[in-house]
């Protein structure tokens, strides 16, 4: 059986530098809206190993878990909008 080579990632050059902020960032409701999105999209994803690596880093240094980044981060879209003023017409999930 043939080995499955990794995958480069369309958005992968926008989300290095992403990662790389939220590496030396704090758990704001837009960073930790960011990690989430990252996680979502990156997620079973076959490749961009460097950035699921940092996106665990992150979760770790925030002390988080996913379950509880993403508990934060439903209650977060509830009661404000974190990408007012972002284009937020555009959904950008994938």
């Amino acid at each position: 059986m043939a080995e499955k080579q990794d995958q480069q990632h369309p958005q992968w050059s926008s989300d290095r530098q992403i990662a790389n902020t939220l590496l030396s960032g704090e758990p704001t409701d837009y960073n930790l809206s960011e990690l989430a999105r990252l996680r979502m999209r990156y997620n079973g994803f076959p490749g961009a190993r460097d950035i699921q690596s940092d996106l665990d880093k992150v979760l770790e240094q925030w002390g988080l878990t996913e379950e509880a980044l993403f508990a934060k981060t439903r209650q977060i879209h509830q009661t404000s909008q974190v990408y007012q003023g972002r284009n937020n017409q555009r959904e950008d999930w994938s």
